[in-house]
């Protein structure tokens, strides 16, 4: 006689969440709506897609570094752990707009002006500014539709000369082209620690490229790359260049070496 089969065993909805939730969270880059709208139709629960929706799409569009229009013309908001203020509202220094943003929808709903209490001193301003300026120069160069952002990290309130500060640049480059069957992304993230005991600049970059083709097949790339480097303090301006300079020598090389 022959065995008979397993009985079916039903999901609880926990269950659900947590398995539609992990296919969200490991969506190729730019393409998160398109795995959302087929795990909602396998999953048939309503209610479990929206809890996955609601705790992956945040951290989704967090990780990818996703840039979303302000809405009346007033910029572009990236959305990032450095600039996020509260769970919806993150913060662009460059217009010192907050973008109020819809996580699920990937749309940025409304903007309001930035608190003093949410901007830093003059004095940091002034080096966040420079290197803002030096970035993207150096973006617009390098990344066909590339987008950037400088934050400050640590030590926003500092008023003046005496006490040390931290900086992030974070750069975001992607061509999403499904039509194609295929998707890219760059992102990059620099943490600048300005030490003014001993009136040096040490930097940490994290790089990460990720790649989806996806005609006749399935391969992804989805690589990372680790770096250190230094500069001595200087004023704002050649504090600025010198950093550029440093980003765009350690990018290029990595870049490079993804070519051979």
């Amino acid at each position: 006689m022959a065995e008979e089969d397993a009985p079916e065993v039903e999901l609880s909805g926990e269950q659900k969440k947590e398995i539609a939730k992990w296919f969200l969270l490991h969506s190729p880059g730019g393409e998160i709506q398109y795995v959302a709208k087929d795990v909602r139709s396998v999953l048939d629960d309503d209610g479990a897609y929206g809890e996955a929706a609601s705790e992956a799409f945040p951290a989704y569009n967090k990780a990818q570094m996703i840039c979303l229009d302000m809405p009346r013309g007033m910029g572009e908001v990236l959305i990032t752990s450095f600039g996020e203020l509260e769970e919806n509202q993150f913060l662009d220094p460059r217009t010192a707009q907050v973008g109020i943003v819809d996580h699920v929808k990937q749309v940025c709903t409304d903007a309001r002006p930035a608190t003093d209490e949410e901007l830093p001193s003059p004095y940091i301003e002034e080096f966040r500014c420079a290197l803002d300026a030096e970035v993207l120069k150096y973006v617009g160069e390098a990344y066909p539709k590339g987008v950037c952002s400088v934050y400050s990290t640590k030590g926003k309130d500092v008023e003046g000369p005496g006490s040390d500060f931290e900086l992030a640049v974070v750069i975001q480059a992607a061509r999403n082209s499904p039509q194609n069957f295929c998707t890219g992304s760059w992102r990059s993230v620099w943490n600048i620690e300005f030490k003014d005991d001993i009136q040096i600049l040490e930097l940490r970059g994290k790089m990460q490229v990720g790649a989806h083709y996806f005609e006749e097949g399935n391969v992804q790339l989805d690589t990372k790359h680790e770096c250190k480097d230094s500069t001595i303090f200087q004023s704002p301006e050649d504090c600025a260049i010198s950093i550029a300079s440093i980003i765009r020598h350690h990018e290029t090389e990595y870049l490079g070496s993804l070519e051979v």
